[in-house]
């Protein structure tokens, strides 16, 4: 089964940004993989971690992209945050600046995902 975390709130803490889930199990034992990839269909990047046995994947939805945006330009460390455990997302400003030049302009996203994308990130 595809673990999948959601964030439902985000703030901003002496320079980090902490993505917060309700789903404490889900971040217990798990390491940052260092990867982010896209979800076309859901309009969404998504952040690869990983415990003993799968891969877990943090969605990071449109809703909280310009949090996501601020982070990119500022440097800030990025923690995914619940309760009881908090993830240091690595390399997630070199991987997310990676993604967004790549989708840039390119069809192979979805038209929709691009024109999304471009719109939040891309001064143009």
């Amino acid at each position: 089964m595809r673990k999948i975390v959601q964030f439902n709130q985000t703030t901003y803490e002496n320079g980090t940004l902490f993505l917060h889930t309700d789903q404490s199990d889900y971040l217990k034992g798990t390491t940052a993989a260092g990867q982010i990839i896209a979800d076309s269909d859901r309009y969404a990047f998504v952040y690869l971690a990983e415990n003993a046995d799968e891969y877990v994947y943090l969605y990071l939805e449109e809703s909280i992209w310009s949090e996501l945006k601020t982070a990119l330009k500022e440097n800030s460390a990025v923690m995914a945050k619940s309760e009881d455990y908090s993830l240091e997302l690595v390399r997630f400003n070199e991987e997310l600046d990676y993604l967004v030049s790549n989708i840039e302009g390119n069809g192979n996203y979805g038209d929709e995902m691009v024109k999304k994308v471009e719109s939040v990130f891309l001064d143009k």
